[in-house]
């Protein structure tokens, strides 16, 4: 899809400077457009035709920002706001949709979106809105050193003594989804999800493997045991110190 790439990197000044948004939006030309002009902001813009194709990229390449369609091939706005709500509660989520009765805003606003704009957008209506979306996703409160947490990018897992092991695409993948739902247990199939494309064809072996390399590695490089366990008949829990 064209725009999918990153703006260039000297590509600082704007009001949206060095923000990073997707944009999910099947209509290609709106895409571009928007694409170009949040560019054209200082944003770090690229689309994106489907709440999956989101996710996935996600898994590798995290954003500050998503602007949402709502009706989407596949999974629709409504749902892929409240699925990123919950696995990234940081996330600045604008819904832009031609959806404009109440019920439909009230929905949006309940399942996550921080604002829900509508088409054709308005451009100054827009930045304003991704302004407002920045003020809070890129405050950076001090984290709590006293427990075991992620990088912000995801990339590195670090231990109570703030010690950190950098780790890979597929650690990284399962770690998100379970910090995301730290102290509840998680469905095997949800963690498989985040590990592949095709679930289905995914032998479920391999999710005991990876976690018993995880567990392995953090062990060794980090000299304590990870909190994590498998829960009987369900899968995994990362436990609340």
């Amino acid at each position: 899809m064209p725009g999918q790439d990153h703006a260039p990197a000297g590509e600082r000044g704007g009001a949206l400077a060095g923000l990073k948004v997707a944009i999910v939006e099947d209509d290609r030309e709106l895409a571009d457009i928007l694409v170009a002009e949040l560019r054209q902001e200082g944003a770090l813009a690229f689309g994106l035709e489907s709440a999956e194709a989101l996710y996935r990229h996600l898994l590798g390449d995290p954003c500050d920002a998503v602007i949402l369609d709502v009706s989407l091939p596949g999974e629709d706005g409504y749902k892929a706001a409240q699925y990123l709500r919950q696995i990234a509660p940081q996330l600045g989520i604008v819904m832009l949709t031609g959806r404009a009765a109440v019920n439909d805003m009230a929905l949006g606003l309940r399942q996550g979106a921080d604002v829900y704009l509508l088409k054709p957008h308005d451009h100054a209506l827009m930045v304003a809105a991704l302004q407002s979306v920045m003020r809070r996703v890129q405050r950076d409160p001090q984290p709590d050193r006293s427990d075991w947490r992620l990088s912000k990018d995801g990339w590195t897992l670090h231990g109570p003594d703030r010690r950190g092991l950098a780790l890979t695409e597929q650690e990284r993948g399962l770690l998100t989804v379970l910090f995301a739902d730290r102290g509840q247990p998680v469905d095997r199939e949800v963690l498989i999800a985040s590990l592949t494309e095709h679930p289905l064809d995914f032998d479920p072996h391999r999710l005991e493997v990876l976690v018993h390399r995880l567990r392995s590695r953090v062990a060794s490089t980090l000299d304590q045991p990870l909190p994590l366990r498998a829960v009987r008949g369900q899968g995994y829990m990362l436990s609340k110190q």
